[in-house]
C-alpha cells in the first residue's frame, strides 16, 4: 500500500556549512570591520552577536540567504528577541526539529477533510500518509503544501 511521511527535519550538516559561510562574509565585510560580530552555533539554536541592533538584523539577513541558497527553509528557525545593551546586542535563533502535536492534529484534520481514501497517523514527530491509490497522496501533498501551516516540511519515504 503507497505511503509517505510528512517530516520537518533540517539538515544540520548544510545549516553548519551555510553559518561558516555567512561568517566568512561577516569577516570580510567592509561595514563590520573592526567589530566582534559573529555567529555561533551549538547543537539546535544559532546566536548572533553584534554591537547593534542593526548590525544583528545584517548578519541575519546575510545567514538567510546563505541558507536559502542551501535549500534550508526559514520557516524552520524560532527567532528570539534581540537583546540589546551599550555596544553589545545579542540575537538566540533556534532551529525546530519534528512536527509537534498540534500541527500533527491539523494535518490529520486536513487529510479528513478531503474524504479521500487515505489514512493519517501521528508517528512521534511525523505524520504517516497511507492509501491505495498514488494520485489521492500525491493530491494530498499538494494540498498539505497549500495549507501553509507554518513550519518547514518535507515529504519523505514515498513507497509505491
Amino acid at each position: 500500500m503507497p505511503s509517505f511521511d510528512v517530516v520537518s527535519e533540517v539538515d544540520l550538516h548544510e545549516l553548519r556549512n551555510a553559518v561558516d559561510q555567512a561568517s566568512r562574509e561577516i569577516n570580510t565585510r567592509y561595514d563590520f570591520k573592526g567589530s566582534n560580530a559573529r555567529i555561533e552555533q551549538t547543537d539546535t539554536s544559532l546566536n548572533l552577536l553584534a554591537e547593534s541592533e542593526f548590525q544583528i538584523q545584517q548578519i541575519q539577513d546575510i545567514l538567510y540567504k546563505k541558507m536559502a541558497k542551501r535549500n534550508i527553509d526559514i520557516l524552520a528557525l524560532d527567532e528570539g528577541k534581540i537583546d540589546a545593551a551599550p555596544k553589545k546586542a545579542q540575537q538566540t535563533i533556534s532551529v525546530k526539529q519534528g512536527i509537534d502535536k498540534e500541527i500533527g492534529r491539523k494535518i490529520v484534520k486536513l487529510v479528513k477533510d478531503r474524504k479521500l481514501k487515505v489514512q493519517a497517523a501521528i508517528q512521534g514527530e511525523q505524520v504517516r500518509i497511507t492509501g491505495k491509490n498514488r494520485d489521492d497522496l500525491q493530491q494530498i501533498m499538494s494540498d498539505i503544501k497549500q495549507a501553509n501551516l507554518g513550519i518547514a516540511m518535507q515529504f519523505v519515504n514515498f513507497r509505491d
